[in-house]
């Protein structure tokens, strides 16, 4: 079977296959079929969307198919992926839509699928709306004229998801704290600084001017520096810096030193440990967070789950295992008693709040772990060849793995979204990471011709 899912939904450029027209109706009519429409007022579908321009496109041939199936669908515009997901629960949706592509640039595009239950749909109902979509013989003849579903257009989707993120802090009063918002030109231009304006944060917003073709470009959480150099010139408090869907986030201290994921993740198990409210005392991470987190956790007696990499992959374990806090350190970040995805906005807001009643810096509160050094690259490949089958990278590997023991490690794998192999090397020091970065690129080069 032809595979349309990726790693986190279907994703690629825009009126390109997958991201046609043509596909984007028939997954339309996939889904209508899969959660059984059967009518006007049978089940409902929520569609959000980013603010690239293909959204457009997406979200009318989206709706057709629905609609054709007898699905009504309820269009919430420009929102943040977590919103999306949100939505879908507290309006009863049967399935929530959200058109993006993340932190990739605005030539790409991508549809990501929530169940009624807000989290992300397994690989059963994937395989499923793939068989329907692939195999070109689904119809929707049997819906009469009179079943036809209808699309409404909900004004009020945004004011909903706003007052709900505000409770998950109880509306606590962020006045006296100055912020710098980077909403990225993407899902959260809008909403982000109402939120943190309605709770009394001096607000400089940025990056708030969609165009369909700006998202991520030199700014959101791919580009931190940028909203770290405004932090610094602004004398801010804090800098915040959301990506195209706003699922994720990095912030800057008020110095303009990055703060990422790992850290963010580090402070929030510390407070939530302290107030007996972190699951099982045990937090989430993937294979790509520094070892120096775990060192920090170990200090307070806090276990490390390990996943691999993939915020989709944390959720997993997190459900299955009844813990509360995980995430990764690109900047996804799930608190499970709020979201059942990553919020970039929430975590933003449970950040300001420590803040808040520890009087302390983000930069104090930060210092909570000291990081090994490391080190990550990517490299564009023709072809995703097995690892196993790469023989000057397997010995290279081994040999570091080896040497590196347990001071250090090492992660090579391919980007599930692009045609890239990514390389990480962590290390004591600076010079070990350096030597086997260079000699893992040189293998790299020499079996996929990087």
């Amino acid at each position: 079977m032809e595979r349309l899912f990726g790693t986190d939904g279907i994703r690629g450029q825009a009126n390109c296959y997958p991201i046609t027209a043509e596909v984007a109706l028939q997954v339309g009519k996939a889904i209508g079929h899969v959660y059984r429409a059967t009518g006007h007022g049978s089940r409902r579908a929520v569609i959000g969307k980013d603010t690239r321009l293909s959204g457009y496109m997406l979200e009318t041939a989206l709706t057709s198919g629905l609609v054709s199936m007898g699905m009504d669908v309820l269009l919430v515009g420009p929102v943040p992926t977590p919103a999306v997901a949100h939505l879908t629960r507290s309006m009863a949706a049967d399935v929530g839509l959200m058109l993006t592509a993340s932190h990739n640039p605005s030539d790409d595009n991508g549809v990501k699928i929530f169940g009624s239950d807000g989290f992300k749909i397994g690989d059963e109902v994937e395989n499923e709306i793939t068989r329907h979509v692939c195999s070109g013989e689904l119809t929707s003849d049997h819906i009469r004229s009179d079943q036809l579903g209808k699309a409404y257009r909900i004004d009020d989707a945004r004011g909903r998801y706003i007052e709900f993120a505000k409770s998950t802090i109880k509306n606590q009063d962020m006045g006296g704290m100055k912020v710098v918002l980077d909403c990225a030109n993407g899902a959260a231009y809008q909403m982000a600084p109402l939120i943190f304006k309605e709770l009394g944060a001096q607000v400089t917003k940025s990056f708030v001017e969609p165009d369909g073709y700006n998202i991520n470009n030199g700014c959101g959480a791919l580009h931190p520096e940028t909203v770290a150099k405004m932090v610094v010139e602004q004398k801010a408090d804090v800098g915040i810096a959301f990506d195209g869907d706003a699922d994720r986030v990095i912030f800057c201290c008020e110095h303009g030193h990055i703060v990422d994921g790992d850290r963010i993740l580090a402070m929030c198990a510390i407070d939530f440990k302290a107030r007996r409210q972190l699951a099982n005392d045990t937090l989430v991470v993937t294979t790509m967070s520094n070892l120096g987190l775990h060192e920090a956790m170990r200090r307070h007696s806090i276990r490390v789950d390990v996943t691999d990499v993939g915020d989709r992959q944390v959720i997993e374990h997190m459900r299955r295992t009844g813990l509360n806090v995980g995430g990764e350190k690109s900047g996804h970040v799930i608190f499970m008693d709020y979201a059942t995805t990553g919020d970039g906005i929430i975590t933003a807001l449970q950040v300001l709040k420590l803040m808040k009643q520890q009087k302390a810096s983000l930069s104090e509160l930060a210092n909570c772990m000291t990081e090994y050094p490391q080190k990550l690259v990517s490299f564009m490949v023709k072809e995703k060849k097995a690892l196993d089958t790469l023989p000057t990278l397997v010995r290279t590997m081994d040999h570091c793995t080896q040497e590196l023991g347990a001071d250090g490690r090492m992660v090579v794998r391919y980007s599930g979204t692009e045609n890239k192999i990514r390389l990480l090397v962590e290390a004591r020091t600076d010079a070990a990471v350096s030597r086997w970065i260079d000699e893992l690129t040189n293998a790299v080069k020499k079996d996929l011709g990087a």
